[in-house]
């Protein structure tokens, strides 16, 4: 008589939720007592003199929490998808690598692009690929993988950088103080995290079933879509002076190629997008490598709560107002965040330690992406911040194809060392930092128009 052996299913405690909710809202919340005895954190939360700023960050907000419910709504399903045509493991990873070339190959030159047509005109090519995708997926009952794949990677191209540059440009074409930006920029990670998860809420509402819904979330994406191109051409229909390409490419070859401070940056830019994208790859087979049962879509809000986390601690953080401490406190985020993942690399572990070690990766990156930008924004000119983002991205974006191609397809590279693959970049990123912050420090100044 054969001996049945119950499954083991892990789950995660419902104590983790209310810690992470309850940790956030202080953190949002006490914020304007504490920041009343600075200078620049409290003037985001008063009305009075800031009331126009708070007006167009709110606009802003808005329409760029919309757009990562969109980009959370057609990447919500995700392996789910693919297996509903018939993928195999390995027709999975050579369409993820199609997405991956597309955003390394027409992704690195749709930064410049945006630079001389204008952000605004990227932000709504971003609209149009999502819209294209969702009408293809409702009115198709087989859509073409390949296409929607490369449109959406090409889609999560552009918001990397688009409405980052679009949002820095009105911002001081309108007048606002430049320290207001920070403000801003911990509050789109903040908002866009808090999206993803209202996306993944809305697909469960919306269709149990991929195959028996009369409103999907790709008819969703699309009607969001249209709903943020109608509310962009009303309330930002601003003109912006559009370059020449020969301008720009005289410009960006003396403000960006020739400046070793900003390659030191683009580096630390490539390491963190990398190790986000290994991620995102590699959470979910990391975590069920033993076998044991795992409600994996329980442990997903979890992660991007700690970013939410970590983004609602920059100001916190990097409240002060000297930047060589601001800098400092980046070198050890990114050490943290190294370290987080190599020890995930080097030793497979428990699955509540492996748990909390990508919950506090998730937090450095709540407070990584918003201390680059703040320094983007001292060193970068607003007329190249999108070439420059886009360029920074190409070197993660071509790692990342080649670990699809050798690893996923081919089997030729172990999961461990692309963890400590990405581990060693975060490392290497705290020694550009820490570079960065030894050179003498020559903020930008006002740059010429092109």
């Amino acid at each position: 008589m054969a001996v049945v052996i119950p499954k083991e299913e892990w789950e995660l405690s419902p104590f983790a939720y209310v810690f992470l909710f309850l940790s956030c809202s202080s953190s949002v919340f006490l914020l304007p007592c504490f920041s009343r005895k600075t200078s620049a954190p409290a003037a985001a939360f008063d009305a009075g003199p800031t009331a126009p700023f708070l007006r167009f960050q709110r606009s802003f907000l808005f329409i760029y929490s919309l757009a990562s419910v969109m980009e959370g709504l057609e990447l919500v399903f995700g392996e789910q998808e693919f297996a509903k045509y018939g993928f195999s493991r390995e027709q999975m990873a050579l369409c993820l690598a199609a997405g991956a070339a597309a955003a390394l190959f027409l992704g690195t030159f749709s930064g410049i692009l945006a630079d001389v047509i204008g952000p605004e005109k990227a932000c709504l090519l971003f609209y149009v690929l999502h819209f294209f995708v969702g009408i293809l997926k409702s009115i198709s009952s087989h859509p073409s993988i390949w296409v929607t794949g490369i449109c959406l990677s090409l889609a999560s191209s552009l918001f990397s950088f688009s409405f980052e540059t679009w949002m820095v440009t009105e911002h001081e074409k309108q007048g606002h103080r430049q320290e207001l930006l920070s403000d801003t920029f911990w509050l789109m990670i903040f908002l866009g995290s808090t999206s993803l998860i209202v996306s993944q809420a809305l697909a469960n509402l919306l269709v149990k079933d991929l195959n028996k819904a009369f409103l999907s979330p790709y008819t969703l994406a699309s009607l969001l879509a249209m709903m943020s191109v109608l509310y962009m051409r009303k309330g930002w229909n601003g003109a912006r002076h559009q370059s020449s390409i020969l301008n720009y490419k005289k410009a960006f070859t003396g403000h960006i190629l020739k400046d070793k401070k900003l390659w030191l940056l683009a580096w630390a830019q490539t390491s963190i997008h990398f190790s986000m994208s290994i991620f995102w790859i590699l959470w979910a087979p990391t975590i069920v490598a033993d076998g044991r049962d795992v409600s994996l879509s329980h442990i997903y809000p979890c992660f991007l709560g700690s970013r939410m986390l970590g983004s609602s601690a920059f100001p916190w953080v990097f409240g002060g107002s000297s930047s060589l401490r601001s800098e400092d406190c980046l070198i050890s985020v990114f050490v943290v965040a190294g370290l987080s993942l190599l020890i995930v690399a080097y030793d497979y572990q428990e699955i509540g330690l492996l748990v909390v070690l990508f919950c506090i990766f998730q937090a450095c990156v709540g407070l990584i992406l918003p201390a680059l930008a703040r320094l983007r924004t001292i060193y970068v000119p607003n007329e190249l911040r999108g070439g420059m983002i886009s360029l920074s991205l190409a070197p993660a974006n071509a790692a990342i194809l080649i670990f699809l191609i050798q690893g996923g397809y081919h089997h030729n590279i172990e999961n461990a060392a692309v963890m400590a693959l990405s581990a060693l970049g975060l490392l290497s990123a705290a020694g550009c930092i820490h570079l960065l912050r030894r050179w003498k420090k020559q903020p930008r100044q006002n740059w010429h128009k092109l």
